[in-house]
């Protein structure tokens, strides 16, 4: 199937969070909007269902919606297209990793809204919608059981130059009252560009205290929420409201500060410009890169103790605006001699809340006692150097690390475009998002990643036009905007050529048409070793492929050749000869019995004979395999659907099918599939009629080649054995 068109959205990423440059619309009333857009299936599908009434009402006319949110590689950025059906704009996507996720639904580039039906939101923007999807790795962004949370209040009170406030959350337990025993007390700072209430509304803050209390796994304290606008003297004075209003030590032992981004560097700089107030600092994805003044420069003695009991260092992977900050900042402190802990990279998180949520898991059982482990969380590797992709202009692109991290570059033919993002297979299962890229000079860039080893295809889209990466020499014939590039890894072992001389051939087999009036071609894949003489004639495999799409698609966006290739030299299929024919057909069924087939037996030593025949293919051309299936069965012994439904059972001769048949399989994707609908209809219809079929469970993944490149793989060996 061709796929959707896209358009670009507005939305940027700045410190991991969503700058909104949209415009900000105050919904007027409309129908619809009391059922909820967004259901999160058990098994952790998002389905989005915007009524096309109220964003009508709202942003007027549109002609196309899209979800913007944290979904990408990394917990990026990243646009997923809804698909106008009557009256709503919908779509699926998952299965979604647990955790929390964020949210904003937009129109046309430029007209942005809140999902109203989602009462949980983002104080400090207003367009963003939160949701969360359980599971036992998001055990503790859940909230704890009643009676067991601590409380969040606001604190007011005053700088030199105006009135500020903060929220504190107190343990349970905590009691006001003078003459207890004082809390030790942690500043927890937000970002310069984010408010305190982003901890609580994103960083879940309230709910990891809760639950690491519950667990007794922090030594109680109070912990103090202020946003990243605060200097240093009005983190003093934020020190002094704290003492004057709650029951904590005032001692350098019992104070600690953590932050994110120039928070982060707030909490070094408070900590290591000591003896400061605090023992212990935690820095989240600093951009800090050198040491803070009053910090002694390398030498031949170790620098003078901050007095410190912990400093301790977090980033996400180098898709982090601060990975590099982090790699120059622990070479000053290495050098300097100054003792720090550093948890590692994160190497599933950038810069942004996935990451700093985890952050504030690892650093709170740090604070007020004594700990064994001192090294980085589970999971989390060494920094590598510097992340530096190559100059501009070095081609070809995109640029692929070992790691899975892949940098993509525009040519310069965009540098007057307003908004460029990169549309590819990166979703959960393989669905579709666009990724913004950032402007760099007169080329356009994006970082995304890690991703998994398998094969990719994607697009730019420039300013809602999609072009082709230029600088990408790969082409698919029937999506000529499109390019790809591999990932190598044992998962994509059977997406990789094999060695040179090693693979079977794929040739162009010409033939005349007598249903198009034309001459047409197919591409025929011969195993290794093929001999045209020999005594058995070859079975054969015809492989169809879908709308919109062409005889070239199987190799050029399926990976036919390489996994054929590797099944064979695995010696997990037999030896067969693979024909993929146009299918583009007023009447398929003709076409192959009378075109394709008879060509493809006068060119190649393949058998005629039903039990050496096999046909199977994807999407329409899995429901061309079982019209001609119903059509003429037991003239095919094997019968394969991709993403097809059964269709109408009317007319169906089950004797014929189940007596000529000795396998008939089929597949689908999972709910992001829309043909799964249907295909479960069909199995029920196959089922009422008594049709003998095999189906093992939905393949996960959409309605694409994710899908359909490992149904080939599941396919192929059981040809041609029975």
């Amino acid at each position: 199937m061709r796929h959707e068109g896209v358009r670009r959205f507005s939305a940027m990423v700045a410190a991991g969070v969503l700058a909104i440059t949209t415009m900000l619309l105050a919904p007027r009333p409309a129908a619809a909007a009391d059922t909820p857009w967004l259901s999160v299936s058990e098994d952790r599908y998002a389905s989005f269902s915007v009524p096309a009434a109220y964003i009508q009402a709202n942003l007027g006319q549109v002609s196309q919606v899209m979800i913007v949110g944290n979904f990408g590689p990394s917990a990026a950025l990243t646009e997923y297209g809804l698909t106008r059906r009557g009256d709503v704009w919908s779509g699926v996507l998952g299965p979604l990793k647990p955790g929390l996720y964020y949210y904003q639904v937009t129109a046309d580039d430029t007209k942005s809204i809140k999902d109203p039906t989602n009462s949980a939101g983002v104080a400090s923007k207003p367009l963003l919608s939160t949701f969360l999807v359980p599971g036992d790795s998001a055990r503790l962004l859940a909230d704890a059981p009643d009676g067991q949370g601590g409380k969040i209040e606001t604190l007011t009170y005053r700088t030199k130059d105006q009135e500020r406030s903060a929220l504190v959350w107190t343990p349970p337990g905590y009691a006001a009252a003078k003459g207890g025993k004082p809390y030790p007390v942690l500043y927890l700072r937000s970002g310069a560009d984010g408010g305190a209430t982003d901890w609580l509304d994103l960083g879940r803050a309230k709910q990891i205290l809760d639950n690491l209390s519950a667990g007794h796994a922090m030594e109680p304290m109070v912990v103090v929420i202020s946003d990243g606008a605060d200097g240093d003297k009005e983190l003093n004075d934020l020190g002094k409201a704290v003492g004057d209003a709650y029951r904590v030590h005032r001692d350098r032992e019992h104070q600690a500060i953590a932050g994110v981004s120039e928070g982060g560097s707030q909490a070094l700089r408070a900590a290591l410009t000591g003896p400061g107030r605090f023992a212990y600092a935690g820095s989240f994805s600093s951009p800090l890169t050198q040491l803070p003044a009053g910090v002694p420069g390398p030498g031949p003695k170790p620098g003078p103790d901050h007095g410190a009991k912990l400093v301790r260092l977090y980033t996400g992977n180098v898709t982090d605006p601060a990975y590099n900050a982090t790699v120059a900042l622990t070479k000053a402190l290495d050098r300097a001699r100054v003792k720090y802990e550093f948890d590692g990279v994160n190497p599933d998180a950038g810069g942004n809340w996935n990451a700093w949520r985890e952050n504030l898991i690892d650093f709170v059982p740090r604070l007020f006692r004594k700990v064994g482990d001192h090294g980085p969380s589970a999971g989390h590797g060494p920094l590598k150097g510097e992340f530096t992709p190559p100059a501009p202009g070095t081609t070809p692109t995109p640029f692929v690390t070992k790691d899975g991290f892949v940098t993509f570059e525009t040519t310069t033919d965009y540098k007057d475009a307003k908004h460029v993002t990169v549309w590819a297979n990166i979703a959960p299962g393989g669905s579709w998002l666009r990724v913004p890229m950032s402007r760099e000079g007169d080329r356009w860039r994006a970082t995304v990643g890690p991703l998994e080893p398998w094969f990719y295809y994607y697009r730019w889209i420039v300013d809602t036009v999609g072009v082709k990466d230029a600088s990408n020499p790969t082409k698919i014939t029937s999506e000529p905007a499109w390019s790809s590039f591999f990932i190598p890894g044992e998962r994509s072992r059977l997406l990789s050529d094999v060695p040179a001389g090693q693979g079977g051939k794929v040739e162009s087999l010409t033939y005349q048409s007598t249903v198009a009036n034309a001459e047409r071609t197919a591409l025929v894949w011969t195993p290794p070793g093929y001999d045209p003489n020999r005594a058995e004639a070859y079975p054969v495999l015809y492989l169809q492929h879908g709308s919109g799409q062409n005889y070239t698609d199987w190799t050029e966006m399926g990976r036919a050749k390489q996994i054929l290739d590797h099944e064979f030299l695995d010696g997990d299929i037999v030896p067969m000869v693979v024909v993929m024919g146009n299918g583009n057909s007023s009447n398929f069924t003709k076409e192959l019995l009378e075109n394709i087939v008879p060509a493809a037996r006068a060119a190649y030593h393949i058998s005629g004979d039903p039990s050496q025949q096999a046909l199977a293919g994807l999407s329409m051309g899995g429901g061309q395999a079982i019209g001609v299936l119903k059509a003429y069965p037991g003239r095919f012994a094997y019968v394969a659907a991709f993403s097809a439904g059964f269709g109408s059972g009317t007319g169906v001769d089950v004797a014929a099918i189940n007596n000529g048949t000795k396998l008939f399989r089929v597949y689908v994707g999972d709910v992001t599939d829309f043909v799964y609908p249907s295909f479960m209809a069909g199995l029920t219809t196959m089922n009422t009629l008594g049709v003998h079929y095999e189906f093992d469970g939905v393949t996960p993944g959409p309605h694409g080649w994710d899908v359909w490149q490992k149904n080939l793989i599941d396919l192929a060996p059981r040809l041609f054995k029975r």
